[in-house]
């Protein structure tokens, strides 16, 4: 898969995660079960496709010194959101059903610094960095400059209602969808003198 697939099907892959997860819950509770499952490991493939994306976006920024240390708290946030995601993943096949998987999770969130890394922080380094780095390219002309507000919004609005994860990976695509057209318009010795 190159980078300008990964573009667009990192965000369609947390919107399938955000529609799946509102299809979990119509009975009134979410997991254990097939849409548990199928929708974090939607989630899960996103994630990984932001590993390119994120590399493809500091290179477009010369490698410089903020884009590289956003790409490396990007990273560090995948690996932390990943890891929460195979926790759910692992928990929804361990628990006979849905009252079971508290405990579990209560039981996992009791390791010391777990709740911290996988749960509360750790995943948020993933947003920042795409924020940071889209930033970077709007003021640098690279993208347009209601970009980082999309991006803004994406992770914004899941914080309001978790239902809203749909609207915000929509979001995401229309302001990724315009990054995949520029980075493939743009030769690449053109950004480097840029």
């Amino acid at each position: 898969m190159n980078v300008r697939t990964a573009f667009v099907a990192a965000p369609l892959l947390i919107m399938a995660y955000g529609v799946i997860r509102i299809v979990d819950g119509f009975d009134g509770e979410r997991g254990p079960g097939l849409a548990w499952t199928t929708g974090h490991l939607a989630f899960m493939a996103a994630l990984v496709l932001f590993l390119p994306i994120f590399w493809e976006l500091r290179r477009r920024l010369d490698r410089n010194a903020l884009a590289t240390a956003a790409v490396a708290m990007g990273v560090a946030g995948v690996a932390c959101a990943f890891t929460q995601f195979a926790i759910d993943i692992v928990v929804g096949f361990t628990a006979a059903d849905h009252a079971a998987m508290g405990p579990l999770f209560d039981q996992v969130k009791a390791v010391p610094g777990v709740s911290l890394a996988v749960y509360d922080a750790g995943p948020f380094l993933f947003y920042v960095a795409q924020f940071v780095l889209v930033t970077q390219l709007a003021v640098r002309r690279q993208a347009r400059m209601w970009t980082p507000v999309l991006v803004f919004l994406d992770f914004t609005l899941p914080t309001i209602d978790r239902d809203l994860i749909p609207v915000g990976a929509l979001l995401l695509l229309v302001s990724f969808v315009q990054l995949s057209r520029r980075g493939a318009a743009t030769p690449r010795h053109a950004l480097a003198h840029a």
